[in-house]
């Protein structure tokens, strides 16, 4: 009897041990790339998804990119511009399973200044993200609008978002760039805060009357090159799960913010009027293409360093 209850315990470790293995390791970023995960990621340890995937949420992009260089995560949320370089430092060895996050971007102001992208001429904006994707979509939209990012705007960078937020509340009005959900954060701290302009909305007059339109488009989830020709199977089955959890946290805000909270990706009430405005999306197929190549090209004319000195070839696109 020993022998057998033995025999068990050693094929249910062998089975556990064959599970966590064949797990997808999966990496997400603190923000709305985590929260539009957030129902793969309560399937995945309680439900019917359980073992499949192994979860992990990164507080900063710098944390996420060696494991990609390394090979020690499958898939992994990144910035759209920084998929691009990755697959140009790789050589090729990451793909674009989908768009996961529109653009979050927003003009905030304490005050009531701002109506249009032309009320933005002669002023200071306080803004973070000098050298990424924020820095690019406004040099774009500023200048497709006729405004002159060096000589008809001030534009000062700081660090984080936190400090843009500490230079309104000390001048007592002021005009910001922020992010979602750091918007509804900040408007808990300075009441008077308000939103502007959309610049996803921006962005897409501009496209309005395009061949080909692309879109403003914040983050991608990349999947490693190997894994995905060895996995398709998972990999279809993850996007599945992807897109039930996007519509889920769009359509039952309460659900999704509840969820978003018990995995500490921000707090609950943060969540509950954020998720509204942020985005989120799962695009994947040859829309996710589309959208991408066409956001990439316009980074690329501005600074192709921006996307790793050179746009991707079709081979960057996961598309079935």
């Amino acid at each position: 009897m020993k022998k057998v209850l033995v025999l068990v315990l050693a094929l249910l470790m062998l089975t556990l041990s064959a599970s966590a293995e064949d797990a997808m390791r999966v990496v997400a970023l603190k923000g709305p790339t985590a929260m539009g995960m957030v129902q793969v990621m309560d399937r995945a340890d309680n439900d019917d998804l359980k073992g499949q995937y192994s979860f992990s949420i990164a507080a900063a992009i710098d944390e996420v990119t060696p494991q990609i260089a390394q090979g020690t995560v499958d898939v992994a949320a990144v910035p759209a511009n920084l998929a691009s370089v990755l697959y140009n430092k790789t050589e090729g060895k990451i793909q674009v399973l989908a768009v996961n996050t529109l653009g979050v971007i927003y003009i905030v102001e304490n005050g009531d200044t701002v109506h249009s992208v032309e009320d933005l001429r002669g002023k200071t904006i306080y803004a973070s993200g000098k050298g990424a994707t924020p820095e690019y979509a406004l040099n774009y939209i500023l200048s497709s609008n006729g405004i002159d990012p060096e000589k008809d705007v001030t534009i000062e960078w700081k660090s984080e978002h936190a400090e843009c937020l500490q230079t309104l509340i000390a001048g007592g009005e002021g005009i910001a760039m922020l992010p979602q959900p750091f918007v509804t954060t900040a408007q808990t701290k300075l009441e008077s805060l308000r939103v502007a302009l959309d610049l996803t909305e921006e962005w897409e007059k501009l496209q309005a009357g395009a061949e080909n339109p692309s879109a403003m488009i914040t983050g991608v989830v990349v999947v490693q090159k190997a894994y995905a020709e060895a996995h398709s199977e998972q990999i279809a089955a993850f996007l599945e799960a992807y897109h039930a959890s996007v519509d889920f946290v769009n359509s039952d805000v309460e659900g999704g913010a509840k969820l978003v909270g018990a995995y500490e990706i921000v707090p609950e009430a943060v969540a509950l009027k954020a998720l509204p405005a942020c985005n989120i999306v799962c695009i994947d197929g040859a829309e996710m293409q589309d959208k991408l190549s066409g956001y990439l090209g316009e980074l690329f004319a501005q600074n192709p360093a921006s996307v790793g000195g050179k746009l991707p070839e079709a081979d960057f696109y996961y598309v079935k």
